[in-house]
């Protein structure tokens, strides 16, 4: 099964679904920040290294919207991180919905995912963006590949301001039991990104409360929008 998880930042598949970044799992990166705390190029060598230690693979919009660049990470040639491209910081974190739309529909049928993640929207816009044109993208179509299941993963600091929009609440009908150390690892590959409100300790603390609802002692929780059982069709 192939699995493309649809990322606003790099951190946001870490967080949120952790538990299923495998080999066979490619992450979008819709926006990498040139940022007063990190730069893009130091962004996208950590997320090289996440890609490095679960075998997957990723995409960021590093050459503009219209040629969407995929980066492997195979292990033999991984010698020295991240080095060797150019980022256009007027391109790379841009959160335009129409832009988004085209962009992810370019990877679902470049990639022909049986599975999407995308995120929750919360109080975030990029966020709210990345939800916004993914549910477009993911609409039925008759041209258009057409993914068999979609789940929504959690925001790690969600509960703790969750205003998607009025009447609106993160409620997880899908669960997947993981071990937490290699979240842990994971997000430790992430120096950049750890806050006080997204710290190991608070990762943990949610993972344990989603595991209760399921019988095990760590878990992340998803909502299905849409799940068709063996995958999706042509």
């Amino acid at each position: 099964m192939t699995r493309l998880v649809i990322a606003p930042h790099v951190d946001d598949d870490v967080l949120g679904c952790a538990s299923l970044l495998d080999a066979d799992t490619v992450t979008f990166y819709c926006g990498v920040d040139d940022h007063h705390v990190v730069s893009a190029r130091a962004r996208l060598a950590e997320a090289e290294a996440v890609a490095h230690a679960t075998g997957g693979a990723f995409y960021w919009p590093g050459g503009g919207y219209s040629r969407l660049r995929r980066q492997w990470v195979p292990a033999a040639q991984m010698s020295g991180g991240f080095h060797g491209y150019e980022i256009d910081r007027r391109v790379v974190n841009h959160y335009d919905v129409p832009s988004l739309i085209v962009d992810l529909e370019t990877v679902i049928e470049i990639e022909r995912p049986d599975e999407v993640l995308i995120p929750w929207p919360s109080y975030n816009q990029d966020h709210r963006a990345v939800y916004e044109a993914a549910l477009v993208a993911l609409r039925p179509h008759d041209q258009n590949h057409r993914v068999g299941t979609v789940l929504v993963y959690e925001g790690s600091q969600v509960n703790f301001w969750d205003w998607a929009q009025p009447g609106a609440a993160f409620r997880p009908n899908y669960f997947v039991p993981f071990d937490f150390a290699r979240k842990e690892h994971l997000y430790s590959l992430m120096p950049s990104q750890v806050r006080s409100f997204r710290s190991v300790e608070q990762l943990r603390a949610l993972a344990t409360v989603r595991g209760g609802e399921i019988g095990a002692e760590y878990a992340e929780a998803f909502m299905a929008l849409r799940m068709v059982v063996g995958g999706g069709d042509d």
